[in-house]
This record gives structure tokens, C-alpha cells and sequence, in this order.
């Protein structure tokens, strides 16, 4: 099926800050409409909100919690309804953990599940049902992590969960292509996030020995990747999975070499 896909409207869940907020922003400013989601953070939901309004955006906002299943599908389904329609959906919401893998508790593991993955597939899923229906084409895009593609001690649920994310991606790819929609991962490395303890902090004066680019990453620099990934440009782009980690995946042998101390064996 060939599509002229010019995005209007979207949906970006868990964008009440973080890598959510900067590509709710960014998408607005591209002109799309956008469809604001928070689980705790009414507050920052609305901050959200009135940045991407500031661009001329239409937006709205919706409390989603995606351990409710399959309750978050239906917050899905109400807000493509408010929309009018569905272009591009961007699978945001995420929590870690760091837990040793022996330490963990079945419902430590459970709750990283429901939210990373098992949340993520229900609301794809009637993202994806309105896209077929409306016949026009469509964007989903996941916002993984570089652990979709490398381990971590003390990370065990939320590897596992990201790499079946990864692979859920993959698979939307094939089924999905003949209705024009595609499908992509993004796979961040560190970005100066809430989720690292660094929110609203300046990444280019933090020291990364670690990174070859020497810096955690800005969320913005992940949402532009994600805008891209969003415009008619990057139509034939589908079934991969982008990192954006400043060449952290690539240290693997330096950083081995580079290691003098087992401390890395333990959270």
C-alpha cells in the first residue's frame, strides 16, 4: 500500500518530561497536533502542553497509566477519538529498576513488564487498529534504549523487557508495512532525563569518560531524531532500531580493556 504520509495528528505517552515533553514539543512544532499523556505528573503534563501550544499546536491531554490493562487502550482509543484521527504514535512511557537479578521479586519483574512491554504493546495495538481503519498510513515509534541492545547489571526486567520491544517493533514492521504504516525503535543511551536523576540539567557540562562524545545526551536531540522519524522524509524507514547513545554501544572492548576493578559485578 503507498501512502502520501503527511502527519497532523500524534500521540506521545509519558510526555509530562523528559525524552515525552521534548518530542510532544518538537512534533508541535512541526505542525502536528499532539495528544499530551501523564501517569502521576498532572502538573508537568500541562507544562507540556503549553509549550507545544506556544508553537500554534492544537494539543490535549490525557492521564494514562499503562499498568492498567487493558484499561490504557481505551485512554488510547478516547484520545484518537478527540483527535479525529491518528498519524504518528510514539510509545514513550517507561521505568527501570536496579535490582539484582537474584534479589528480584516476581512483582518487581511484573511491573516493569506491564509498563515497558505488556502496556506498550495494548496501547500500539489500538494505535495501530486506527491506523488500518483510516486507511492513511501511519508512524509507530518506540522509544526503547541502548539495553534493547546491551546489558546491564542490576537491569535484568527492564532488558528483557526493552529487547522484547525491540522485537515487538520488528514484528509490527512486517505485519504492518501492507497498510503503510512503519514501524521504529529508538534506542537512547544516557540522556539528561529524570530517569537518570538529571532533569532539567545541562549535558554538555557533565563528564562522561565512558561515551566517546564525552556527554550524556539532551532530550531534545532524541525528539528531533524522533520529529524525523515522524516526517514524510523518513517514509521508507521501518523495522530498525536507531540508536542515539553518543557511541556508548561502542566501548565494549575499550571499556573492558579500560576496567582495573570488579566493582561493575554489583549494582
Amino acid at each position: 500500500m503507498e501512502t502520501d504520509h503527511v502527519p497532523r495528528r500524534a500521540i506521545v505517552t509519558g510526555s509530562d518530561s523528559g525524552i515525552g515533553r521534548a518530542t510532544a514539543v518538537a512534533l508541535a512544532a512541526a505542525g502536528l497536533e499532539v495528544g499530551v499523556t501523564w501517569h502521576t505528573d498532572r502538573e508537568g503534563a500541562e507544562q507540556t502542553a503549553a509549550e507545544a501550544r506556544s508553537h500554534g499546536a492544537r494539543v490535549i491531554v490525557a492521564q494514562l497509566d499503562v499498568t492498567d490493562i487493558p484499561g490504557c487502550g481505551d485512554v488510547i482509543d478516547a484520545m484518537i477519538d478527540e483527535l479525529g484521527g491518528l498519524d504518528v504514535f510514539v510509545n514513550n512511557s517507561g521505568i527501570g529498576t536496579k535490582t539484582p537479578f537474584l534479589e528480584m521479586s516476581l512483582d518487581e519483574w511484573n511491573r516493569v513488564f506491564d509498563t515497558d512491554l505488556t502496556g506498550a504493546f495494548v496501547c500500539l495495538q489500538r494505535a495501530a487498529r486506527s491506523m488500518v481503519a483510516a486507511g492513511r498510513g501511519g508512524r509507530l515509534i518506540a522509544v526503547t534504549s541502548v539495553h534493547a541492545h546491551q546489558p546491564m547489571v542490576g537491569s535484568s526486567a527492564y532488558d528483557a523487557a526493552k529487547h522484547g520491544l525491540s522485537g515487538l517493533m520488528k514484528n509490527l514492521a512486517l505485519e504492518l508495512g501492507a497498510h503503510g504504516i512503519s514501524a521504529v525503535s529508538v534506542a537512547p543511551g544516557e540522556i539528561a532525563t529524570s530517569m537518570t536523576d538529571q532533569a532539567d540539567s545541562d549535558p554538555r557540562h557533565k563528564d562522561r569518560s565512558g561515551i566517546p562524545l564525552g556527554r550524556p545526551g539532551d532530550a531534545r536531540e532524541v525528539a528531533a531524531l524522533i520529529a524525523f522519524l515522524a516526517s514524510p522524509e523518513a517514509a521508507y524507514i521501518s523495522g530498525t532500531s536507531l540508536v542515539i547513545d553518543g557511541g556508548m554501544l561502542q566501548m565494549g572492548p575499550q571499556a573492558g580493556a579500560a576496567l582495573a576493578e570488579h566493582g561493575w559485578r554489583t549494582v
